[in-house]
C-alpha cells in the first residue's frame, strides 16, 4: 500500500505540489489527473525518490520510501527513456540490474513479457528499430520486469493502435488482480473512468476533487432525464420538481433534483411503448473541465 501524507514541494517561490495526501491500496488502480503543471510528474518523482519533498512522508507498505524500497516501484513516465542504440535484452539487462536482478532472472522475465506482448522475434532488436508501439511495449515490459508492488503508468498508452491498447488494458487488469497497486495517469478520460476506482484531480499542486470514482459521478450527477416513448407532455409538465421539457427525437426532461426522478419514473411506467428511460450521467471528462476551467485534448 502506498500512503501519500500532507506531501509539498516548491521550486523557488512555485508550490508544485501542496498538502497532497492520498492512499492506494494493493491490487486498486488509482486517478492522479490534472492539465499540465498540474503537479502530477512532481509527484511522480517524489514518489521514486528523485526529489525530496518539503514536507510530509511518503510511505510504500509502511516503510519511507528509500533508494532499497524503490526497487519495489515499476515507472511507464510520459517521456519514453529506452536507450536507441541498445537491444531489448540490453534495456532490460540494465533496467533489471538496477532494481536488483540476477541476469537469469531478468532474462526469465523477459521472455515471458515479451510473448504475453506478442513480440518475442524481438529480443535482440535493437530500440531505435522498433515502432513507437513495440517501443512502448518495451517502456512497460522493462518496468515490470523485477514484479513491482506499485506500478505507476503516466500516459501509458501513448502511440498505440487499438488493437494494442486492449492487450495493454488486459495486462493492467491482471497485474491489478494479482495485487499490484497502480497509479494511471492519462488524458483519455474514458480510459481513467474504465480503469479506476478512485481518483484526485490536481490544480497548482493542490487536490481539488477527489474519492471514490461512483461517488464523485453521483456528486456531480447532472439533473437531466432522457426519455423515448408514448408520453403526453402536458402531464409531464405538471409533475413536481419537472423545470423544463426539451423534445427532439428524444424527450430531455430537465429536473430540481434526484427526488423528481421516481415521481417521473412512476408517471413514465404507466406510459406505453417506453423504450429508454435514463438519468443521464456525467461524464469524468465534464467533471474535470468544471474543477479545472480547461479540457484535456482528446
Amino acid at each position: 500500500m502506498l500512503e501519500i501524507k500532507n506531501i509539498s514541494k516548491s521550486y523557488g517561490k512555485l508550490k508544485a505540489v501542496d498538502n497532497l495526501s492520498f492512499t492506494v491500496n494493493e491490487g486498486e488502480i488509482f486517478g492522479l489527473l490534472g492539465v499540465n503543471g498540474a503537479g502530477k510528474t512532481t509527484t511522480f518523482r517524489l514518489i521514486n525518490r528523485l526529489i525530496t519533498q518539503d514536507g510530509g512522508t511518503i510511505l510504500l507498505d509502511g516503510e519511507p520510501i528509500t533508494y532499497d524500497v524503490t526497487d519495489k516501484i515499476g515507472f511507464v513516465p510520459e517521456e519514453r527513456s529506452l536507450l536507441p542504440k541498445l537491444t531489448v535484452f540490453e534495456q532490460a539487462i540494465y533496467y533489471g540490474v538496477l532494481k536488483g536482478m540476477k541476469e537469469k532472472e531478468i532474462e526469465k522475465q523477459l521472455d515471458h513479457w515479451l510473448d504475453r506482448f506478442e513480440i518475442p522475434d524481438y529480443k535482440n532488436r535493437k530500440i531505435k528499430e522498433l515502432s513507437k508501439g513495440n517501443q512502448q511495449k518495451i517502456q512497460l515490459i522493462v518496468a515490470v520486469l523485477h514484479n513491482p508492488k506499485l506500478l505507476i503508468l503516466d500516459e501509458p498508452f501513448s502511440g498505440l493502435d487499438p488493437i494494442n491498447t486492449e492487450l495493454f488494458t488486459n495486462v493492467i487488469r491482471e497485474l491489478s488482480s494479482i495485487g499490484t497497486a497502480i497509479i494511471f495517469s492519462s488524458h483519455r478520460m474514458e480510459h481513467v473512468e474504465e480503469f479506476c476506482q478512485k481518483l484526485v484531480i490536481l490544480l497548482k499542486g493542490k487536490a481539488v476533487l477527489e474519492g471514490d470514482l461512483k461517488d464523485i459521478k453521483e456528486k456531480y450527477r447532472k439533473k437531466n432525464i432522457i426519455i423515448q416513448g408514448d408520453v403526453d407532455l402536458k402531464e409531464l409538465k405538471k409533475i413536481d420538481g419537472v423545470i423544463e421539457i426539451n423534445e427532439t427525437d428524444k424527450i430531455e426532461v430537465k429536473i430540481k433534483d434526484n427526488d423528481t426522478v421516481d415521481k417521473v419514473f412512476k408517471y413514465v411506467s404507466k406510459c406505453s411503448n417506453i423504450t429508454k428511460f435514463a438519468v443521464e450521467e456525467p461524464s469524468l471528462n465534464e467533471i474535470f473541465v468544471s474543477k479545472v476551467g480547461e479540457s484535456y485534448e482528446e
